[in-house]
């Protein structure tokens, strides 16, 4: 119905007229002015801008090793260790997001993050004299993207150097941006919950586990002799330190787990008869309610963090910014990663050479990727948020 709305006032006002594209799904906007606000904000930080360039050559090399190394140890991780084995899915709202929640963070985190990325494309395009034809917003349904729209022939004639510099700052300024946000939310608990160790240990204080607030009369926790107040440490050898956890053990109904769990500061362990759920007599039950909190405190705790509504928006803008610059620097055909090797073997080899060479490197990255989507869904299902 917004929508609809949209396309409305775009009709009445014409607005086609002042650079708006109107199409059944889509709402796009595009200004050939950029160029002159990009230019405005280069005469004011030159030095700063031409700094970033530089080290956007370095960082996206960084990147890409970083994404490969991701992808093949997490795929190890499946078969050797599967408890740190990093579920991956691909973020659809309505599919994968399924959570009002979750889809209204997605939403509004996409249109920051892609509007930083463009404009590192686009004033990095300025320093190194290649003109900007365009740039603007598109609106399709409820996405919203940013864009600056480069002069092909004068990037495909410019210098190398100066390809990798324009084609790196996009992801660059991504996960600058994250490591700043990241930086203010070492101070929030919820950040804990995604971060490795042992940055996590270095600045939060680690929690015992998750405290038992209620034992289920005939249950099996109840029967194994799990009291009010224990706090649970871990099930079947995997540890328990905050309520997420949980999600790595897969219970079955019928089935009897070892739990360990603390009282008055001293481990027992209990082996405990897995229950059907009431809901879904296939999901398993230990039979407890447990305390749901992120236990986890900050060392650095100087700003006090009341609104958990703000904190998962700000948790969300972190990890779509980093993983959207990690991602985008994978040698793939849509993404700047296949861009940037493009642009380094080109005219070292014949055509036909590079063509090859660079359609097995995305065979290579699909496959990798793909197969990392594959194990997911093997671990855990079709995996929703």
């Amino acid at each position: 119905m917004i929508w609809v709305v949209i396309l409305g006032i775009t009709k009445a006002l014409k607005l086609e007229k002042h650079g708006f594209e109107i199409k059944p799904y889509s709402l796009t906007y595009k200004n050939s002015q950029v160029q002159l606000v990009l230019t405005r904000i280069l005469g004011r930080t030159r030095r700063g801008i031409r700094v970033f360039a530089d080290v956007s050559v370095v960082a996206g090399f960084i990147m890409m090793g970083f994404g490969f190394w991701f992808l093949i140890d997490n795929i190890t991780k499946f078969f050797d260790r599967p408890a740190e084995f990093s579920e991956l899915t691909v973020l659809i709202p309505g599919v994968t997001l399924t959570s009002s929640s979750s889809i209204l963070y997605f939403l509004l985190s996409i249109p920051i993050v892609l509007v930083i990325h463009e404009g590192a494309h686009g004033i990095v395009a300025t320093l190194e004299k290649i003109r900007i034809k365009t740039g603007g917003f598109a609106i399709f349904i409820a996405m919203f993207a940013g864009f600056v729209e480069p002069d092909d022939e004068e990037f495909n004639k410019s210098k190398k150097i100066s390809k990798l510099r324009v084609i790196g700052a996009g992801a660059t300024s991504n996960v600058i941006f994250a490591l700043a946000l990241g930086a203010l939310l070492l101070t929030n608990p919820f950040f804990a919950i995604i971060l490795p160790e042992p940055i996590r240990s270095g600045f939060y204080e680690t929690p015992q586990g998750v405290n038992v607030l209620g034992v289920m009369s005939g249950g099996g926790a109840e029967k194994a002799g799990i009291q009010v107040n224990d706090i649970i440490t871990s099930i079947n050898g995997i540890p328990i330190i905050t309520p997420v956890d949980f999600a790595k053990i897969k219970l079955i109904p019928g089935q009897t787990v070892k739990v360990s769990a603390l009282r008055n500061g001293i481990s027992s362990e209990y082996q405990v008869d897995v229950m059907p759920s009431p809901d879904d007599p296939k999901k398993g039950l230990i039979g407890i309610t447990r305390d749901n909190s992120v236990s986890y405190k900050p060392v650095l705790h100087f700003i006090e963090w009341n609104n958990p509504a703000i904190s998962m928006f700000l948790l969300w803008l972190w990890m779509i910014s980093f993983f959207i610059g990690i991602i985008n620097m994978l040698p793939l055909p849509i993404l700047d990663g296949g861009k940037f090797i493009h642009s380094i073997i080109d005219k070292k080899l014949s055509d036909v050479m590079v063509n090859r060479t660079m359609w097995a490197i995305y065979a290579f990255t699909f496959a990798l990727f793909g197969l990392n989507i594959a194990l997911s869904y093997l671990k855990s299902g079709w995996f929703t948020i």
